[in-house]
């Protein structure tokens, strides 16, 4: 285990100095109201990583010129002084720096809202939207410099300890650097980093050398054939390093958009090379950060302590944590939640407009919202926690911290639930158990109750890993008030399937797969029945590779990875493993060695060989225990784990309203 001490150490940036070497970085929030200026919820939301230890605070990127309106609820620099003010004197009484993020999004932006054209250096589509930007002329690049000027000056003079202009994703700045976006033939693009340098120079003199000037530049565009590449960003960096007192190392470009903050199926510090190359090329005296998925603060304090960086931006950490540096200053780093980096929360940039969230603690986004869920009781009850999926957990482990008395049963040898054997999820259900253990939470497995009975205890089915047989007492009975509380989180059950099918077909439910009460054949097709377009198919269709076969009724795999951002990266990955996709299909019948299957718009029927069918499809709710008292999680309507968790903090919540007779 590696001691976290660097990483806890003062960092001086220029001539502030944070108490520590974590970053909180700029994410794209939606919490901004319709004038597109900071609200209430920012303020909650940033106090929270503020009071739970974070060094340095980079407020959500705020547009600096009203041609640039990214999402509806994108923050304008101009209608921000009284929500930095705000975000700045709180975060300031915890000791944390806030530095003001400043962009424009050129031709990576949206004209719905601005209903007026994206400007951009050249005219170079937007990838999603395939709008063509227009090509900036010399009056408009003056207006944009000015209006990064003018930003920084009002958010310095709102409070902020400095700002960080962006020359990342979704950035204008960029935009000029790189030769996928800059086709000029003036001087705009024979000197690619004029843009940028004049922005920087210009915010430096308007803020003076008493305030932190930060830059965020993509070292690699991920497009060697035009774009910023490892080898040309170290010159790029010394070139702008003359006007700035930090730079965070990111990558990503506008044909690589999901690469600048990937999900899970990257490794966690994938830019520590790149970081170390910006690191040593720059003067000690600019502080350099590491970006990119680094959410352990182990892998943290290495890189610190390796030279890979100065300081370390742990964002999607403190989504999942905001406590993550003050568990660490106590000697807790176990205790962390962990993040998981599944992405389908805390991605807000989407046509949905979501308020960001965070899948293992759902509060995030809503810490203005959220009652106190650790609140100690008044009434302390006795309650039996029946399964031990993440809603079950969960529900456990907050009625624990409130002080009642808690027990839970689980069905199965283990707890967790399906989402134990999701790889990238176990280090959150561990968490979860430990947790719970950690409490003092009574766990039972091998067990299940069926019902109340007419006394107060459930009925109880045992196994032989099972105890407490016959039913359940709390330690401390004298102490609880009332009759004992069941609390029901049993989670979800195989769907009605939408096909037909032979005797003798080979089915399997996904869940029986992944825990290994089915197995698979070890040679011959096997198909994935996927009517949902989410990660699970795709996820085992790539663990059987050229074996495999993905039935989708929609127009591409996966369809609705759209929203973590791993859309176009999982058919990538599908592809590269030879799975073969068959799309735009009904599946109607299944067969001991094919089945048969519709296209979707013409109604022709064929056949596609296979030795197994692997049902990914809806699930149902458990059938409700009688007696139960509060149900949450998948047994009330299966979802996703975001749901689960945040349902049984409701249910432990709630607790003290159950009558107590």
């Amino acid at each position: 285990m590696i001691c976290v001490v660097r990483l806890l150490e003062p960092l001086t940036i220029g001539t502030a100095t944070a108490p520590n070497r974590v970053m909180f970085g700029p994410i794209v929030t939606n919490l901004a109201d319709d004038d597109r200026a900071f609200t209430a919820r920012h303020l909650a939301f940033y106090r929270a990583r503020s009071a739970g230890g974070c060094g340095i605070i980079v407020t959500e990127e705020a547009s600096v010129h009203p041609s640039d309106w990214p999402y509806e609820r994108a923050p304008l620099a101009a209608n921000c002084p009284a929500g930095w003010k705000a975000i700045a004197d709180a975060c300031h009484r915890d000791g944390s720096l806030v530095i003001a993020a400043l962009g424009h999004s050129g031709g990576q932006g949206s004209s719905a809202y601005s209903q007026s054209p994206l400007l951009a250096p050249s005219r170079v589509a937007e990838v999603n939207t395939r709008e063509v930007p227009k090509s900036m002329e010399v009056d408009d690049i003056r207006a944009v410099i000015a209006g990064f000027v003018a930003a920084a000056r009002t958010a310095i003079a709102a409070g902020c300890d400095g700002v960080e202009i962006n020359a990342g994703q979704h950035s204008l700045v960029r935009q000029f650097l790189s030769g996928l976006t800059n086709h000029r033939g003036d001087e705009w693009g024979s000197d690619r980093l004029k843009f940028a340098a004049e922005i920087l120079s210009g915010v430096r003199a308007a803020i003076g050398a008493d305030r932190v000037v930060g830059l965020r530049l993509s070292c690699d565009e991920l497009a060697p054939w035009a774009g910023i590449t490892p080898e040309m960003a170290p010159e790029i960096a010394v070139a702008l390093a003359a006007h700035i007192d930090y730079l965070t190392v990111v990558r990503g470009s506008i044909y690589t958009v999901e690469k600048t903050r990937p999900d899970f199926h990257e490794p966690p510090g994938f830019n520590i090379d790149l970081c170390r190359s910006i690191r040593s090329s720059l003067d000690p005296s600019i502080v350099v950060f590491l970006q990119g998925s680094v959410v352990d603060s182990g892998q943290a304090e290495w890189a610190v302590n390796g030279g890979v960086c100065d300081g370390v931006e742990m964002t999607r950490a403190q989504l999942a944590d905001p406590q993550l540096v003050a568990k660490l200053r106590a000697g807790h780093a176990e205790r962390i939640r962990p993040c998981i980096r599944c992405n389908q929360t805390c991605q807000a940039r989407d046509a949905r407009n979501p308020i960001i969230t965070c899948v293992v603690e759902p509060s995030t986004g809503h810490e203005s919202s959220d009652p106190d869920w650790y609140l100690s009781t008044h009434h302390r009850r006795d309650v039996l926690v029946i399964g031990g999926g993440p809603a079950g957990l969960e529900a456990a482990r907050v009625a624990a911290v409130k002080g009642h008395c808690v027990q839970l049963v689980e069905a199965a040898d283990h707890v967790g639930g399906n989402a134990a054997y999701i790889a990238n999820v176990t280090p959150f259900t561990d968490w979860l158990a430990a947790e719970v253990n950690r409490l003092g939470v009574s766990v039972t497995l091998g067990a299940r109750v069926d019902a109340r009975p007419m006394a107060t205890k459930p009925a109880l089915t045992t196994s032989a890993r099972a105890g407490a047989a016959g039913g359940f007492t709390c330690a401390d009975a004298a102490k609880v008030e009332g009759r004992q509380i069941l609390l029901q989180a049993t989670g979800s059950v195989r769907g009605a399937r939408p096909f037909t099918s032979d005797e003798h077909a080979n089915i399997a439910d996904i869940a029986d797969v992944r825990s290994g009460v089915v197995t698979i054949p070890e040679d011959g097709p096997v198909l994935l029945f996927d009517p949902i377009g989410g990660p699970i198919a795709v996820a085992m269709a790539e663990h059987f590779g050229s074996r495999a076969s993905l039935l989708t009724q929609d127009q591409i795999s996966g369809n609705e990875l759209s929203r973590s951002g791993d859309l176009a990266p999982a058919n990538a990955r599908l592809q590269q493993a030879g799975v073969r996709i068959e799309r735009r299909t009904i599946l109607r019948h299944v067969a001991a060695d094919h089945v048969v299957v519709e296209d979707r718009f013409t109604g022709g029927q064929r056949n596609i060989p296979c030795v197994a069918l692997i049902d990914c499809g809806f699930r149902l709710p458990a059938p409700p225990i009688p007696g139960a008292d509060i149900a949450a999680g998948d047994c009330v309507a299966p979802r996703t784990i975001l749901e689960a968790v945040l349902e049984g903090r409701r249910a432990a919540n709630s607790l003290d309203t159950v009558p107590a007779n």
